[in-house]
């Protein structure tokens, strides 16, 4: 084989990789960004590897991959310290990709990745590499440089942290009626309306990192919420043209104006209602929000 036949074949094999390369970084990070970055720097890992040498590439570059996300992780944790308000995952649209390379789509929903953040870097990793991509924990071991005993019990133990947060979710028709139902009693300022959609303990969080209009803590409770979202109906919907959207495998609403999304919404919910409100508001998350087709 020429050089340039190693080259071609290195290229290859990163590009076929890459998918799942991103999916385990989004997921660990949470941000499409530092997930790019992340892709980036493995690339340039796989340009100085003697390829040759490696037997499986993807098992390599997934190596590779989360331990820098790992890394990453941990410094993005102090950067969030500076953040104005609740810091949110950034969205990302997946009508093209539900799974966003991996086995499943697990470990992607919006708020799972929120409960992720709960988790310490290597149960994050753990979790993310068993439930999305169905690693064997011996595999799982080799990457986190462990044991496969200690994985299974970085597994157990997110596995118990997210169930300990988390009702059992509707379907995504469901979630999709009680959107709009929100949406319409949001823009009349219905609070009565707004109550009968939300769990008695349901909560609003904002992400803008102080952008104009955005609640920079939690509105909690089911007539403080409603209150809340009652209160700017007169103005903050005026002018706002509703797009469905396709944002983390489940339907979320972008509010757009003149051309331009402005918030992304999104919710979770359960039998006893309306669970959770997502706003995302911040500009630099909303540019991979794109409108359903």
């Amino acid at each position: 084989m020429t050089g340039m036949d190693e080259i071609d074949g290195a290229t290859r094999a990163f590009e076929h990789a890459r998918p799942r390369l991103f999916g385990i970084a989004y997921r660990m990070l949470g941000s499409v960004a530092d997930a790019e970055d992340i892709v980036q720097d493995a690339w340039i890992r796989w340009q100085t590897t003697a390829h040759e040498e490696v037997r499986e590439p993807t098992a390599f570059l997934t190596t590779v991959t989360t331990r820098l996300a790992i890394n990453a992780l941990q410094s993005a944790r102090v950067r969030r310290e500076t953040y104005i308000g609740p810091w949110l995952p950034e969205p990302i649209s997946t009508e093209g990709d539900p799974a966003l390379g991996a086995e499943s789509a697990a470990a992607l929903q919006y708020a799972l990745l929120i409960l992720l953040e709960r988790l310490t870097p290597a149960e994050r990793a753990a979790y993310v590499l068993r439930e999305a991509f169905d690693y064997p924990y011996d595999l799982i071991a080799e990457i986190l440089e462990s044991t496969p005993v200690a994985a299974r019990q970085l597994v157990s133990r997110a596995r118990k942290h997210v169930a300990e947060g988390r009702r059992a979710p509707v379907g995504v028709t469901a979630q999709r009626r009680l959107l709009e139902a929100f949406l319409s009693a949001a823009q009349r300022g219905d609070t009565g309306a707004l109550e009968q959609l939300f769990a008695a303990e349901v909560v609003s969080r904002t992400d803008g990192n102080g952008v104009k209009l955005a609640a920079r803590t939690p509105v909690v409770g089911r007539s403080r919420v409603a209150t809340f979202i009652a209160a700017f109906s007169s103005h903050f919907w005026t002018g706002k043209h509703i797009d469905w959207v396709v944002i983390n495998g489940q339907p979320a609403a972008a509010l757009r104006q003149d051309g331009v999304v402005t918030t992304l919404l999104t919710l979770t919910a359960s039998e006893a209602g309306i669970d959770q409100l997502f706003w995302v508001m911040s500009p630099d998350k909303l540019r991979h929000v794109a409108p359903a087709r």
